[in-house]
Parts: C-alpha cells; sequence; structure tokens
C-alpha cells in the first residue's frame, strides 16, 4: 500500500507541475493563443515556433490525460479504503459534489482554465463502473477513449477542410464557411475584451465577464472533455488494480510497454506538430491538430508515461523526488493555489504582466513557479497531516473535523 501510494504521489506531483507548463499560455495571453499563435500580443517567431512544437509532442494534453488517469486510481482507492470500513459509493459521491463547487468557484472566479469541475462530472458518471472487473474497466475505457477520438477527428477536422482548403470554396459550403469565419472572430474579439479586462479592469470586472460571457462555457466543454476524462479514469482505476502503482505488475514488462507506447504515441505525435508548423499554424488547423488529430496518439504517450513513471517513481530517491511527491500529495492545493498566485502575476490590479510576457518568458514563470511548489510542499506536510485544500476537502466529504497538525 505505501509502495503504490508512494508512485502516485510521485507521478501525481509530476503531472501538477506539467499541467503548468501547458496552461501558462492561457494564463500569460489568452485562450484562443494556447492553440493559435497569431493570437499572441508579443512577438512569436521561429524559435517560438518551435517551442510550440515541442510543446505540443511532449506536453499538451498528457500531463491533463496522465492527471485524470490518476484521479481514477485515486477514486479506486479512496473507495477500496471506504469499503473496508463500510461505507459506500454515496461517501465519494458526496466528495464529487463538494470537487464540482471546487471547480465552478475556481472557474467563475479565479480561471476559466479548470478541470476540476468535468472530474466531477465524470466521476459521478465513473460511480457506475466502480464494481467491475478491471478488465472490464480496461475494455470500457479503451474504447470509450478511442471512439472519442474517433470523434474528435471528424468534428475538428471537417472544419479545417471547410475554412482552410479548396473544398470549402464549393457554393455548398459558403454559408457554413462564413459562419465558422463570424465564430473565429468573436472568439478573437472576446479575447481582446477579456485582455482589456484583465490588464485594467478590477477583480469584479473579471469575475462578471466570466459570469456574463462564459455562463455555459462548463456545459459546453462537458461534451468535449466526458469523451476523454471518463474513460482515462476508468483506465487510472484498472491500472490501478492491476498493480501498475504497487510493484505487482512485473517491472520489465511495465518498462517495456511503457517505452513502446510513449515511442509510437510520440512519433505518431511529430508529424501532426510539423504539419501545423508548415502550414503557418493557422486557426482552424491549430484547433485541427489539437482537438481532432492528436487524440488517439496521445493516448499512447499517456498509458506510456503512466507505465514509465510508476517504475521511476518506485525507485525515485533523494531530496529532489521527495519534493515531488510532496507536491502530489499537495496536488489539489498546488493546482489551485497555482491559478490564484497567477491572479497576482498577470491582472492588472497586481503585477499586470497579462500580455506583456513571450512564450520563452513565460516559460520562465513556470519555472519559478515550480520552484514555490518544491519550497513549500515538503515543510507542510513534515508539520500537518494534509495539503491545506485537501484537509479542507476531506473535512466537507466526511462533515466533520480532522485534526490537521501532525
Amino acid at each position: 500500500s505505501a509502495g503504490r501510494i508512494g508512485s502516485l504521489d510521485f507521478i501525481r506531483g509530476l503531472a501538477v507541475m506539467g499541467i503548468l507548463l501547458a496552461n501558462i499560455i492561457f494564463f500569460g495571453q489568452n485562450m484562443p493563443a494556447y492553440m493559435y499563435p497569431d493570437a499572441f500580443t508579443t512577438p512569436h517567431g521561429e524559435a517560438e515556433g518551435w517551442m510550440w512544437v515541442v510543446q505540443f509532442v511532449l506536453i499538451d494534453g498528457k500531463m491533463r490525460g496522465l492527471f485524470t488517469l490518476l484521479f481514477g486510481a485515486g477514486m479506486y482507492l479512496f473507495m477500496e479504503r471506504a469499503w473496508a470500513k463500510g461505507s459506500t459509493r454515496w461517501l465519494q459521491a458526496r466528495r464529487l459534489f463538494w470537487l464540482l463547487l471546487f471547480g465552478l468557484i475556481h472557474f467563475f472566479f479565479i480561471w476559466r482554465g479548470d478541470i476540476l469541475a468535468f472530474y466531477a462530472i465524470a466521476g459521478f458518471a465513473a460511480l457506475a463502473f466502480l464494481r467491475m472487473t478491471a478488465k472490464t474497466q480496461l475494455v470500457v475505457g479503451i474504447l470509450g477513449y478511442v471512439s472519442g477520438a474517433l470523434l474528435y477527428a471528424a468534428m475538428m477536422g471537417f472544419p479545417y477542410f471547410i475554412a482552410e482548403t479548396d473544398m470549402g470554396e464549393q457554393a455548398q459550403f459558403a454559408e457554413v464557411r462564413e459562419e465558422m469565419e463570424q465564430g473565429k472572430q468573436q472568439e478573437l474579439a472576446d479575447a481582446v475584451l477579456e485582455r482589456e479586462i484583465i490588464a485594467n479592469g478590477s477583480y469584479a470586472d473579471y469575475v462578471g465577464h466570466s459570469m456574463t460571457k462564459h455562463a455555459l462555457d462548463p456545459l459546453n466543454g462537458l461534451m468535449i472533455f466526458l469523451f476523454e476524462t471518463l474513460p482515462l479514469m476508468l483506465i487510472g482505476m484498472a491500472a490501478f488494480r492491476y498493480g501498475v502503482f504497487s510493484g505487482e505488475y512485473d517491472r520489465g514488462k511495465l518498462l517495456k510497454q511503457g517505452w513502446i507506447a510513449f515511442l509510437i504515441g510520440t512519433v505518431l505525435t511529430i508529424p501532426i506538430a510539423l504539419w501545423a508548423k508548415a502550414g503557418g499554424f493557422t486557426y482552424w488547423g491549430t484547433v485541427a491538430a489539437f482537438v481532432g488529430f492528436s487524440a488517439l496518439p496521445r493516448l499512447f504517450v499517456i498509458l506510456g508515461l503512466v507505465a514509465l513513471l510508476a517504475v521511476w517513481g518506485m525507485q525515485a530517491s533523494g531530496w529532489l523526488a521527495e519534493r515531488v511527491s510532496a507536491a502530489g500529495r499537495a496536488a489539489f492545493t498546488n493546482y489551485l493555489g497555482t491559478s490564484v498566485l497567477m491572479l497576482f502575476v498577470f491582472h492588472g490590479w497586481a503585477l499586470g504582466l497579462h500580455s506583456e510576457l513571450t512564450r520563452g518568458q513565460l516559460y520562465l514563470v513556470v519555472f519559478a513557479t515550480w520552484a514555490v511548489m518544491l519550497l513549500w510542499s515538503k515543510p507542510w506536510l513534515d508539520r500537518f497531516r494534509y495539503g491545506p485544500l485537501e484537509w479542507l476537502w476531506r473535512c466537507l466529504t466526511y462533515g466533520k473535523l480532522f485534526p490537521l497538525r501532525r
């Protein structure tokens, strides 16, 4: 039990650090810039283009997928302990209810890139799969993910061909092409408006913008994430039960399978990144690359990373490994805490760096934030049983106060 929990903490720590590396573009620039470099307000030249390629191949979607898979493993670990004490799935449902509230607060009051609300909603659906065999969870998870990946490829590939190839010049597609251009311009205009609010408006203005212009975003994004989030949670449950995080699964076999999956996924992702770059990082081209064409290769990378990091996590030692694991034990606090910290880094009423930094400079903010995560997490957990928000979530779930200090 200690081995598998330690491995989970180590991977979770790396995942929460990696998520920031992807999210920093949204934090420091705007939502469209996350995929579309022309939305940057600072120069995005050849060097930044290659940074986009490296991030796309190694980071984007992979860290979120890794974190999602670990969430599923954590759900099963929680229920394993709950069942041992005579509790039922209702306890997990209460836990997910509070997570949903945390996620909605995060979305509307701190940052619109929240994933916790999606985790909570997908988690409610995952409750129905808890008692299934590990094999069933794995098969359903993989089939669900592959089905979603094919759906995304069709949904996001079609707009690219309509908007940016000769296919869209046919008369029957004229109206669709015009509507797509209008949608693109509306999104870019909203990014300009939000940038102005962040740079010169108050915190109340920012919250008001989220609640009025983006009130339905959590529902709109749910369909996109449901075909990724729920399947990865089920795969995470199965991986936990097969002993991937405990050393029960043969380590040599796990390493071999991990490297094969990682290399297959990476080799399939590189051409997509180079295709987007060769096309000039167009709006619909980058959307297709991110959401559509890379979804299936991404699964191989995620599974490969889980396997490799599970082995390395059980073998890791030293001060850095200890601090990464501590960051993983406080991953909930680190995830939400990072968003709060970014408010003070980028909003005009604080440091005011929003839209001021290049892609490379934004990565420097990431490295500094990683240092904060690694510096605070271990000393805190040496003195306290849980991270601050982990403790609050636990108290709300069980409806009672737990001792915090060791």
